[in-house]
């Protein structure tokens, strides 16, 4: 009998990783490996429910959203879609897996509902406001210039991807907001048939599926979309190093997608490694800098500005002042705060210099992170 960690290695190797995979979303999802996916981004049929030919004031046709996908004979049978490719996504992600789907006022709030039925754990929703938003004909209403996109772990108790340093770097510095302002995709970007025509009516930019996949991803994660489409998730995932599965149940925008992906070329490992914060680097107990003789029971530590002093204990404690506990709590407690971030604080006098012990920890990160690497 195979072990459930057997089982999950079994899953993993018959997933068909870097592939396109036709039919439809739902009946495929439910024979592919459960809790093989890291991550599933789903642009799904918004269900516009357009009444009508729209025109330009030139009178000129619009090439609106009304292929047959996109028709559902009312909101039953939209929920009902809704249900079943959610419960089908939600089996394939990995415990600590995560999910992004993006809709219009037309869909997204009926989406958000179901996602908290099926018990995803809502992390964000994030508003694309459209830097070139297609203006609204009719005058009757305002222009719709964004889409919203809702981020969600598979449990409230996932331990989800955010590299928030990497979307810090993007956005030069500052903090990566839920309002993110991004052109739609035109130009050379956009891909055309052989007709010349938009090969797909909702083809999404790069730039946003780039964004989702540097945030919430790693180099060698499992990235699956069940409405493929002509690919841009595939593209960015094969670019960032990601692995991708596809599923497309039209084939013309399959046709698209593989010429796309064929021409994909995929950055190198330097290229694709991301910033990291000290949120993700390997935690190191104070207790193990003393066990290794770093600093040494009795050794004197001094606090910013020399104001105050603590000696070091041989279980990894400090005592100061008759306070005793951790190099956060001693820290917090002299200087009559609700916290204390010891490693900074707490400096330790090397050569005549006061030296912060955060010196000593990340040495010891050092020393782990070369034993990881490969010989």
């Amino acid at each position: 009998m195979a072990t459930l960690k057997e089982k999950g290695a079994a899953g993993a190797r018959d997933l068909p990783r870097n592939q396109i995979l036709a039919g439809d979303c739902i009946q495929v999802m439910n024979g592919l490996p459960e809790g093989s996916v890291d991550l599933i981004f789903a642009d799904p049929p918004y269900n516009l429910q357009l009444r009508g030919d729209l025109h330009r004031p030139d009178n000129s046709k619009v090439d609106a959203v009304d292929d047959d996908w996109d028709q559902f004979s009312g909101f039953a049978a939209y929920d009902r879609f809704t249900r079943d490719w959610l419960a089908a996504a939600r089996r394939l992600l990995k415990s600590n897996g995560a999910i992004w789907v993006i809709g219009s006022y037309h869909n997204i709030f009926r989406v958000g509902a179901e996602l908290q039925n099926q018990g995803f754990w809502l992390l964000n929703d994030v508003v694309w406001r459209k830097a070139n938003p297609m203006p609204n004909f009719r005058g009757k209403r305002l222009t719709n210039a964004h889409e919203t996109l809702i981020w969600a772990s598979k449990s409230e108790s996932s331990r989800y991807t955010f590299n928030y340093e990497a979307l810090k770097s993007l956005n030069e510095g500052v903090q990566m907001r839920s309002d993110w302002v991004l052109p739609i995709c035109t130009g050379g970007e956009r891909l055309k048939g052989a007709d010349g025509a938009k090969a797909h009516p909702t083809q999404k930019p790069e730039s946003l599926l780039h964004r989702v996949l540097i945030g919430t991803t790693n180099p060698g994660d499992v990235v699956l979309d069940p409405f493929f489409g002509t690919g841009t998730t595939g593209a960015v995932a094969k670019m960032l190093g990601r692995d991708f599965i596809g599923i497309e149940r039209e084939e013309s925008y399959r046709e698209v997608a593989a010429r796309r992906l064929a021409r994909v070329r995929r950055f190198d490992a330097d290229a694709i490694a991301t910033t990291t914060g000290k949120r993700a680097e390997p935690r190191v107990p104070f207790g193990q800098v003393v066990e290794r003789g770093m600093l040494r029971p009795g050794e004197e530590l001094y606090s910013i500005g020399n104001r105050h002093t603590a000696r070091v204990r041989a279980d990894g404690s400090l005592i100061g002042n008759d306070i005793k506990g951790s190099i956060h709590q001693v820290g917090a407690a002299l200087e009559g705060a609700p916290s204390c971030n010891g490693w900074t604080y707490w400096h330790v006098r090397r050569e005549g210099k006061l030296v912060p012990i955060d010196i000593l920890r990340q040495q010891i990160r050092d020393e782990m992170a070369g034993e990881s690497r490969p010989n």
